[in-house]
């Protein structure tokens, strides 16, 4: 037994000789390695809520389908083939007759039948032409251009949202941070009143402001911890499987440039989904319209069978007659009446046709606010981020002249806090700012389609 104990002992030295040699921490022994969170860019937390965000799955799927539909009312245009086998047998009725072939044959009891014995094998091309099928392909290639723009207008949105719930990450984070140093500023105050306190160079009363500086201090850092990870979850809902995974965005950049007003309105009026909607919604109206005023003219049915129709399945029949030949066959069908079926139908594609319209004017209306609202907005943030700048500069000037009066005894602890509060607010409002201009910038590109 103590051979064996010995042994063991001799093994775990050895072991711990090995681990020390190659600098391995003790601790990491027996432990989960640490995960080092996914860093997510913009780019990327696009493409991911766009594969698994429900509605623009379904915004994909309906302009897939209008496309198909388009292909499918091209098509009836272009003359079917189908290759038509039949056999049929029927009662003879116990005479004969010539039966359209050499010599006699049993007739059958039916006489709708040609033939007691009845073998079709033809192949037969058909083709439709009139001014309907011709309109219904317009109406079915524009909405398939309105399901092309609906899919445009549904991709912008989400990513709308997820740029919006990208930039309240950031700014969450950036605001935690700032309540973390405010938390560590107002510390190391309460830290020093206490000092001078005991030195009995300030009042117990200073002491009592510093802590409750303090105190406040943690409060709001606690809620942004919470507003910071809340912000986390609505984001990582449309990105992640499981939203509770570990992730991180990129920092905030420099705030790029403001393009021109006349750059904007050229990207915007050549590039607009929900103009392009309307467009195509009111080429569909018109398609619509003449699809139903198609109903006052005939249609032209051709058909084309070669292939053989006769007692025997086979190219010659009896006495060597031909069975396989052709037949054609043109059928005009004139509308005459119905009740002013057509007429009625006329009308509602013309009052479809009306409210297409006036969607489209409403989307150049709304195009044309939209851009002035969002580039003014742009305009006045990017304006506003110098002040801001210059806003914080001058708070964390002030904060430390204030610290350095009330070291000296020429200012009191509420001028200081004061102080702090100021220098935070300033910090967190050039943080809204930053995140501000970065939401107005980012809506116009996507008004101008090049996000």
């Amino acid at each position: 037994m103590c051979l064996i104990v010995r042994k063991r002992l001799h093994q775990w030295i050895s072991f711990l000789a090995v681990a020390l040699s190659i600098g391995t921490p003790l601790s990491s022994f027996g432990q989960q390695v640490e995960v080092t969170p996914a860093r997510i860019t913009l780019t990327e937390a696009i493409k991911r809520a766009q594969a698994n965000e429900p509605a623009f799955a379904a915004s994909v799927a309906a302009q897939k389908t209008a496309s198909i539909d388009s292909y499918l009312a091209k098509a009836a245009l272009l003359p079917s083939v189908t290759y038509h086998n039949q056999v049929l047998y029927t009662q003879p009725n116990g005479q004969e007759n010539s039966g359209g072939q050499v010599g006699l044959q049993s007739s059958p009891i039916f006489i709708a039948n040609n033939a007691v014995h009845e073998y079709t094998s033809q192949a037969s091309i058909n083709e439709t032409v009139g001014l309907k099928q011709v309109a219904d392909a317009k109406v079915a290639a524009a909405n398939a251009a309105r399901a092309s723009a609906e899919l445009e207008v549904a991709r912008r949105g989400l990513v709308a949202t997820v740029v919006g719930l990208y930039y309240q990450v950031a700014d969450a984070e950036t605001k935690r941070q700032l309540l973390a140093g405010a938390l560590q500023e107002a510390t190391s105050f309460s830290d020093l009143t206490q000092k001078r306190e005991t030195a009995r160079e300030v009042a117990h009363a200073d002491v009592i402001k510093a802590l409750l500086q303090q105190q406040q201090r943690q409060r709001d850092l606690s809620d942004a911890d919470l507003l910071a990870e809340k912000a986390r979850l609505e984001l990582a809902v449309l990105l992640f499987a499981d939203p509770r995974t570990a992730y991180s965005t990129e920092p905030p950049e420099a705030p790029a440039a403001l393009p021109t007003r006349d750059e904007v309105n050229g990207l915007a009026s050549n590039n607009n989904p929900e103009i392009r909607s309307a467009l195509a919604d009111l080429q569909a109206s018109n398609a619509a319209v003449t699809s139903a005023k198609a109903a006052y003219l005939p249609d032209l049915a051709l058909n084309f069978s070669y292939g053989i129709d006769a007692p025997q399945f086979a190219k010659r029949g009896p006495e060597d007659v031909n069975n396989l030949g052709y037949s054609m066959m043109a059928t005009v069908d004139i509308p005459v009446w119905d009740w002013f079926s057509t007429q009625k139908r006329v009308k509602q594609s013309q009052i479809q046709r009306n409210v297409a319209r006036v969607n489209l004017t409403a989307a150049q209306r709304r195009l044309i606010a939209n851009l002035d609202e969002t580039y003014s907005e742009a305009s006045a943030a990017q304006n506003q981020l110098t002040l801001l700048a210059e806003s914080v500069q001058t708070a964390a000037e002030s904060l430390r002249l204030t610290k350095m009066r009330y070291t000296a005894g020429e200012a009191t602890a509420l001028e200081v806090v004061d102080a702090q509060t100021s220098y935070l607010s300033a910090q967190t409002a050039q943080a809204d700012g930053i995140a501000r201009y970065q939401s107005a910038l980012a809506a116009l590109q996507l008004l101008t389609g090049t996000l």
